[in-house]
């Protein structure tokens, strides 16, 4: 057992530790760790922040609609030549569809005033009666009765004109009467082909003005990509789709075009075939009846 010489020197050490930790001075001498570690985080987040140097560019911001690309959105986004290319292409379109419609209706009204009157005129037993047939208000405007009744005309012309129109002189009345027919078939073709034309220079112009306004949507792209120095897909997409709408509008506007064009172009050739063989059969029907000398 130790004796009290000993621990005296022992118990004096730990009684002067206790003494100095317990002392202010010493208690910020501890904490002075922690308070560098407090001041050390600022100082690190504001070495990982990059600072913004003078004269560096602004962020770029892209507008994309959060995050959806629409077609009214890319519409006015556009560029000035390349909406005035979109509005003319959806005009095309809209006309093309206003004359769809409208060669329907013609057409249906057509086919059914000329099977009425094709049944009447079968039905007539003179030139005169013809005539009275072809004139009459329910077939005003039908081309079948334009061309029987100026056949009719003709020869009533002719009587007036105290020329003989049966016997040895029927082929040169029936000759007269053909040339008369032929004038108003050639009014015809015009009449049913009204509108074609547009038709045709849309299905075939469409696509090219549409891809003007692409090429010329596309170099504007270019020219933005090169004036922010970035390559990203969320700045350079929206741009390019813009610009590939108008090709888009282009096609749409062409496809039904042609399509028309050619199902027009098909019923007027139908209908071209139904008037010369009723010429024929307006000739030989007036020639019947000069023979019988009516």
């Amino acid at each position: 057992m130790l004796d009290n010489k000993r621990m005296t020197p022992i118990i004096a050490l730990f009684g002067a530790l206790a003494l100095l930790a317990s002392t202010p001075a010493f208690a910020q001498t501890a904490d002075q760790p922690a308070a560098a570690a407090a001041e050390a985080a600022p100082a690190a987040a504001t070495e990982a922040a990059p600072a913004a140097t003078p004269g560096s560019p602004a962020p770029v911001t892209i507008d994309n609609h959060g995050g959806k690309l629409t077609v009214i959105g890319m519409f006015m986004d556009a560029d000035a030549v390349v909406k005035v290319v979109m509005i003319g292409l959806a005009l095309s379109s809209v006309f093309s569809w206003t004359l769809l419609l409208t060669k329907l209706l013609e057409f249906a009204s057509l086919i059914k005033a000329s099977d009425n009157f094709v049944e009447a005129f079968r039905g007539a037993k003179s030139i005169d009666e013809m005539g009275k047939i072809s004139g009459s208000d329910d077939f005003v405007g039908n081309p079948l009765a334009d061309m029987a009744s100026a056949a009719c005309m003709e020869i009533v012309l002719s009587r007036q004109a105290g020329l003989k129109v049966s016997g040895e002189h029927r082929e040169s009345t029936v000759l007269r009467a053909s040339s008369a027919v032929s004038a108003v078939q050639g009014s015809l073709a015009k009449r049913l082909s009204n509108g074609m034309q547009f038709l045709a220079s849309v299905a075939s112009s469409g696509p090219f003005i549409g891809l003007f306004g692409t090429v010329y949507g596309i170099m504007n792209s270019f020219i933005g990509i090169a004036n922010t120095n970035t390559t990203n897909l969320a700045v350079v997409a929206p741009g390019i789709a813009e610009a590939l709408l108008a090709t888009g509008i282009g096609l749409f506007a062409a496809i039904p075009s042609m399509i028309f064009y050619n199902y027009f172009q098909t019923r007027i050739s139908a209908y071209g075939t139904r008037s010369e063989g009723f010429v024929v059969e307006l000739l030989n029907a007036m020639s019947r009846q000069l023979d019988k000398g009516a």
